[in-house]
């Protein structure tokens, strides 16, 4: 066979396969409900079985990721029982939509067993002892305190946006002064002012 036909014959058999291997994906999507509210189920894992690829459903349920036709779609969440779906292989379209149910799982503890205390001043000296934790408002109520705010702001570096215009200050400071040196408070008249207004407000002998 002539080169150039072969050529031609071994473009056209690999186009032909990569055509055939395109047409078996399949943009998978859809939504996860809860099936007792229809509530939308956030973050429910969702993989292909067998295979380390999927996605993750957003906060609204809505997910959608590529699939190959004939795979097994494994939808998981902590809570509710795991759901197998099977993308059909008949598929004529590049897209495929699904409204998945999931339902609660029933996960049985163990036993516990609660005795009593060996005697009423133990008790007592637990109950005075024990910190009652916190409640959501008092958590935030502390967060928000004028001084809690304070303390942590002086704690914070620069944002993105001061550190850039600080960044930009120091570089034009440098070109201002190449070639020469940068002038120093020490010869300042005005740094020698607050200087010794500062010594006589006795300001240095602050703690």
């Amino acid at each position: 066979m002539d080169k150039k036909w072969l050529f031609l014959f071994l473009i056209l058999k690999t186009s032909f396969c990569f055509g055939q291997q395109n047409d078996n994906y399949v943009q998978f999507s859809g939504v996860v409900l809860s099936s007792d509210s229809i509530q939308p189920m956030g973050f429910c894992h969702i993989y292909i079985e067998g295979q380390n690829r999927g996605t993750i459903s957003d906060i609204n349920g809505f997910f959608s990721f590529v699939a190959s036709k004939g795979d097994l779609i494994i939808f998981d969440m902590v809570g509710y029982k795991k759901k197998e779906f099977l993308i059909p292989d008949s598929l004529d379209k590049k897209t495929y939509s699904i409204i998945q149910l999931l339902t609660q799982d029933t996960i049985y503890l163990d036993e516990t067993v609660i005795t009593p205390l060996p005697n009423r001043n133990l008790f007592d000296y637990y109950f005075v002892k024990t910190e009652v934790p916190d409640d959501a408002l008092e958590i935030a109520r502390k967060n928000l305190e004028r001084e809690a705010l304070k303390e942590r702001a002086m704690k914070m570096g620069p944002d993105g946006r001061e550190a850039s215009k600080i960044a930009l200050q120091n570089q034009a400071k440098k070109y201002y002064y190449a070639g020469q040196m940068p002038p120093m408070n020490i010869f300042s008249p005005i740094a020698w002012a607050k200087f010794f207004q500062a010594w006589k407000n006795g300001d240095f002998k602050k703690e």
